[in-house]
């Protein structure tokens, strides 16, 4: 099961991030929530959550 772990405000930071997850070896999807606001959903396995929202932190605090 996928897990949402953050609303991304645009398009190129959802790449950005889901670049770099999975170059950390994290399944990662993007998909968009809306077209009018143009924010993306970034998610991974529910399985990987703990370990993901570690990087997802040192990726947002960079």
């Amino acid at each position: 099961m996928w897990t949402v772990i953050y609303i991304a405000p645009t398009a190129k930071v959802a790449d950005k991030i889901k670049t770099k997850l999975s170059e950390e070896g994290f399944l990662v999807q993007t998909r968009p929530i809306s077209l009018s606001k143009q924010q993306f959903e970034i998610r991974v396995p529910s399985g990987e959550l703990e370990e993901v929202q570690e990087v997802l932190n040192s990726i947002l605090h960079s």
